[in-house]
């Protein structure tokens, strides 16, 4: 029988991926295990009715509250939820007998602001968190990584950055801009896209490619050891607007919209993953083409 594989967050946009690649038959070695209802990480007791069904071989922990300027409105509840509600999880699933491998997804942003001369980034950098989200997530890794000492579980930290594809919601700036663009095709708006600083470069992957790192992290990863998920590969957000008008066929003009700033803005974004594919074999293999083309096609799938 497969391994029985409990993913938080699975109605979230990585998580809905995951369900739909075991639905696809892409998860040979996992089975989802299913609750019978949602849980609160911040409820103890709904943690544990949600493990009555079984204790799993192995968790993917991807819930939390990720967007940052929400963290800046109510940094308090998102440092409850991220943090202490990945203790609560801990602790219930120690209460339930759990022995297997825990996959804390974490994040890029935990890194904060990074000099050019310490570019790619590497797990060696220390992190400099500078938004109450990203100070949950160093929070919550350490909290992991504490528990990776006391506890005979491998507990292993992922660290991905910008990850984009179907169904990403419109909050972040990809999906956004590809909404954007197919109401231009469609004459729902004028060729005037809003936005916010495009001149800045992040290192996007694809959310296909980040399951893939997850999933060889459980079977690989090492314990207590982090690792970052990202492509390697520095691309200007101005460029993949452009290319995504290019792929559907419009021609647009960028406007700046003073709302969309960000506080704390890093320029330049580029990670290396060297130490996840050295010790797993894992490497990106979704072109940002291919990426950019599947996020119009679900944009284009949608009534707008």
């Amino acid at each position: 029988m497969n391994r029985s594989l409990l993913v938080t967050g699975a109605n979230g946009f990585v998580g809905k991926h995951l369900v739909a690649l075991e639905a696809a038959g892409g998860m040979s070695d996992w089975r989802l295990q299913t609750t019978s209802a949602g849980f609160d990480l911040l409820s103890p007791d709904s943690i544990d009715a949600a493990l009555q069904a079984g204790v799993p071989d192995a968790v993917i922990h991807l819930a939390g509250q990720t967007f940052v300027p929400e963290a800046f409105r109510d940094p308090a509840r998102t440092l409850q939820v991220n943090l202490i509600g990945t203790l609560n999880l801990l602790q219930a699933l120690k209460n339930r007998g759990f022995s297997g491998t825990f996959l804390y997804v974490s994040s890029g942003d935990v890194y904060g602001q990074v000099g050019e001369l310490d570019l790619p980034i590497a797990e060696t950098l220390a992190p400099h968190p500078r938004n109450p989200y990203a100070v949950s997530k160093v929070s919550a890794e350490l909290l992991c990584q504490q528990w990776s000492y006391a506890e005979p579980w491998r507990i292993i930290v992922a660290r991905p950055f910008n990850h984009i594809g179907a169904g990403q919601g419109e909050s972040f700036v990809i999906p956004s801009m590809a909404r954007q663009i197919i109401r231009v095709r469609r004459g729902l708006q004028p060729a005037l896209l809003d936005v916010g600083d495009v001149d800045v470069t992040r290192d996007f992957l694809d959310v296909r490619d980040v399951i893939q790192a997850y999933l060889v992290l459980l079977e690989q990863g090492r314990n207590g050891e982090v690792y970052n998920v990202c492509s390697g590969v520095e691309q200007r957000v101005r460029d993949l607007i452009t290319q995504m008008a290019s792929l559907a066929g419009v021609e647009v003009e960028l406007v700046q919209d003073a709302t969309r700033l960000r506080r704390a803005e890093q320029r330049r974004v580029v990670g290396s993953s060297d130490k996840l594919q050295k010790e797993t074999g894992w490497k990106p293999g979704i072109s940002i083409t291919e990426t950019l083309q599947g996020v119009l096609s679900d944009w284009a799938a949608r009534e707008l």
